[in-house]
C-alpha cells in the first residue's frame, strides 16, 4: 500500500525532530570538550580570536551570501608615482619601489604624483 503525502510529511517531521535532538546531544559533548580544553590551557576569547566576534550560524543552517555582493572600498587617491607606473597613496607600509627610490637618492617630493 502506498503512503499518502500526509503520512510521508508526518514521517519526515518525526525524523527531523530525531535528527535535531541528536545534533543537540552531540553539540553538548563537543562544547564540554572545548570547555575542558579552554580550562586546561587557560585560553581566553582573544586567544581564540573571539573577542568582539558575533556568534556564527546555528548548526545545520544554510550559509548565507550576504557578503557576496559587497563592494570593495575604493583605493585612496594616488600621492606618489614613479616613471615605471608604480603608485602609492602614502598610507600604510611603504612599498618596495618607494623604499628603493629613496635608497637611490630620490626625495619623496620628487615622487609626488
Amino acid at each position: 500500500m502506498a503512503k499518502t503525502l500526509a503520512q510521508l510529511q508526518k514521517q519526515i517531521s518525526a525524523l527531523e525532530q530525531k535528527a535535531d535532538a541528536l545534533k543537540r546531544k552531540e553539540a553538548e559533548g563537543v562544547i564540554a570538550r572545548i570547555k575542558e580544553a579552554i580550562a586546561h590551557y587557560g585560553l581566553t576569547a582573544a586567544d581564540l580570536g573571539l573577542a568582539g566576534a558575533k556568534r556564527g550560524p546555528k548548526p545545520g543552517s544554510k550559509p548565507g551570501r550576504k557578503n557576496a555582493t559587497a563592494k570593495k572600498k575604493p583605493a585612496g587617491k594616488t600621492k606618489y608615482r614613479d616613471d615605471q607606473g608604480h603608485s602609492w597613496t602614502g598610507h600604510g607600509r611603504r612599498p618596495q619601489w618607494f623604499v628603493a627610490a629613496l635608497a637611490a637618492g630620490k626625495q619623496p617630493e620628487e615622487l609626488l604624483a
